[in-house]
This record gives C-alpha cells, sequence and structure tokens, in this order.
C-alpha cells in the first residue's frame, strides 16, 4: 500500500485523508471532526466510506452505519448505495471511490476516506489484478466442492496459494481455484500486475485508529446489544424476506446468521447475543491484526481517537 508522500511530493498532489481501524475503534467520528475542523479552516472536504458493509442500503444498523445526527450536516458518499442483492466487490467500490475522488477534487473538496474493510483501501490504492473472466463452468465447479476437497485440490494445483491461505477460508480457496484452473497461471501471478491504483497520484494523509484490545471488544459487545435495541432484529427480519442469496455480502455480514437463527427459533436470545457478540470481536481481532501489519510502517497509528485533528493532519490545513 501507498507510503505517505514527502513535503515536496504532496505540494504537487491533490489531498486524500485516510482514516482507518476496526469496527467500534472510533474512526467514523474522528472523520467527522475532521470535515468539521477543514470546513472551519475554509477547506471544503466529504467523507467516503470504505467499509464493505456499510455500502448496503439493507444494513443500516447492523453495520453502524452513522445517521443524520451523527453526520453532523456533513456530506457523507458510498453509504447505503448498493442494494443488498447486488454484491459490491472491491473493485466495484473502488472505480466507484476514484469517481467520488475525482469529482471531489474537481471542487478543491478534500476527500475523506473512513472504514476498516483493509482490502478496499488496498485496491482503491494499489490497484487490482488484472484476472481475465473466469469461466462460468469451471467457477461453477469449484463453488460446488466441499472445503476439504478444494482445499486439497488447491495445494496440488497452486501450493504458493495454499500455504498463504487459512484451511477455513472458504472463500479464498475457491478464488484461487478458480482462477489457476481457468487462466492456466495461479492467482499470485496476477498479483504481480496490479492496475488502476491512484496511490502515487495522490497526497495521502493516513491514520490508523488502533486502541487497546480490551477496550476495542467491550465496545464491540456494548455496540452488537445497542443494535438489537436499535431495530437490528427488524432489519434481519426484512432481509430474511426478501430470499436472497445466503453467500452474498449482504447476507453473510455479522449479526445476520445469528439473529436470522435467532428468528427461525434455532438460537435462544441468549445464545443469538453471546453468538453475534463473539463474531463481532472476531471480526475485530482480524481487522486489528491487518492495520497493525499490513499497513507502511509510516502511516500513522493511535491508540484513542481523542487526538489533536490540527496536528495529526497539519498538512490538510495550508
Amino acid at each position: 500500500m501507498s507510503k505517505v508522500n514527502t513535503p515536496e511530493q504532496r505540494a504537487k498532489k491533490p489531498p486524500v485523508a485516510l482514516i482507518a481501524g476496526p469496527t467500534a475503534s472510533g474512526k467514523s467520528d474522528l472523520a467527522v471532526r475532521l470535515a468539521l475542523a477543514l470546513q472551519e479552516s475554509g477547506r471544503k472536504s466529504a467523507i467516503i466510506n470504505a467499509d464493505s458493509a456499510q455500502v448496503y442500503a439493507d444494513l443500516q444498523v447492523l453495520s453502524a452505519r452513522p445517521g443524520d445526527d451523527e453526520m453532523c450536516g456533513v456530506d457523507h458518499r458510498l453509504f447505503g448505495t448498493w442494494d443488498g442483492a447486488t454484491p459490491c466487490s472491491a473493485g466495484t467500490w473502488s472505480d466507484a471511490a476514484k469517481a467520488e475522488i475525482g469529482a471531489l477534487h474537481s471542487d478543491g473538496a478534500i476527500p475523506i476516506l473512513v472504514g476498516g474493510t483493509g482490502l478496499y483501501m488496498r485496491t482503491l490504492l494499489d490497484g487490482i489484478a488484472p484476472v481475465p473472466e473466469i469461466d462460468p463452468a469451471i467457477r461453477a465447479a469449484v463453488r460446488a466442492l466441499p472445503q476439504p476437497a478444494a482445499r486439497g485440490a488447491l495445494e496440488l494445483e497452486d501450493p504458493e496459494a495454499a500455504s498463504r491461505l487459512a484451511a477455513a477460508d472458504n472463500s479464498r480457496t475457491a478464488r484461487a481455484l478458480e482462477v489457476v484452473r481457468s487462466t492456466g497461471m495461479p492467482l499470485r501471478h496476477w498479483q504481480q500486475h496490479l492496475t488502476g491504483g491512484i496511490g502515487a497520484a495522490i497526497s495521502l494523509h493516513p491514520l490508523v485508529l488502533l486502541p487497546d484490545r480490551e477496550t476495542l471488544y467491550d465496545r464491540c459487545d456494548q455496540r452488537f446489544a445497542q443494535m438489537l435495541e436499535q431495530g437490528a432484529v427488524e432489519e434481519v427480519r426484512h432481509l430474511v424476506a426478501r430470499n436472497l442469496d445466503p453467500a452474498l455480502p449482504v447476507m453473510r455480514a455479522i449479526g445476520v446468521r445469528e439473529i436470522a437463527a435467532w428468528l427461525a427459533g434455532s438460537l435462544s436470545r441468549d445464545a443469538m447475543v453471546d453468538a453475534g457478540q463473539l463474531a463481532t470481536r472476531q471480526y475485530s481481532k482480524r481487522q486489528y491484526t491487518w492495520f497493525r501489519n499490513q499497513p507502511p510502517t509510516d502511516w500513522k497509528r493511535m491508540t484513542t481517537q481523542d487526538v489533536d485533528i490540527s496536528a495529526i493532519f497539519e498538512a490538510l490545513f495550508h
């Protein structure tokens, strides 16, 4: 992913702020604070969503998408833009984000990316692997394989990918297997030829929020409980009534399966709450690990959202 530019490079390239971190870390509030501070200094800005759950209109509550009061009048883009029946891939989101960033730069405004989906950010900044279209017959055959069979096949056909992927990672295992079978080349080959990234064309001002883990997990538990009080059950009830493909991202979002199981009578309410909170903590843990290790070392990392906005993003105010 893109490193932070030197002061000389920053002066020549349009700025983009980025606030990233695991769920419940406080990044959305911080993005609004930054936007309001820029507004007070006479700079226009808008917040662009970089969270793979908050893109769906169907997940207002379960994705913790900011409401009008939380937006504080700040322009928010790509929040609730996609219907749940239409999957939003990293490439699709990246194209939309590039369009929004370009429009904001043309208007003299500063885009503020905020979210917790590292793949979205990596695709936007570094580009996407130009994998040819997968043969539909191969895709169907791979997706029909039980996970143990798919894993065994990948170990034979693309051992490098198998060495990188967790044995239980169904979706990435299937993806790597369908790529090597359809193109004749392993996934790593295509990933070495990324295209379409904007990292070199912008002046990036990144901040990663990494709160104390125990504090973060407590927030995760509190957030899921609050979601149940704020309409998450009705949200899932409506989703279930749509009879969408259970493999769609919106149906695999944290909380959807757990609440759906309770509505179907296969889980008690207490068990549903425990399962939902556990899934949220586990997801936050994976995000925490990714953001601690994957972004470049020169990206600022903070343990609290109570930061001095003008100091952290000083270059944006000039």
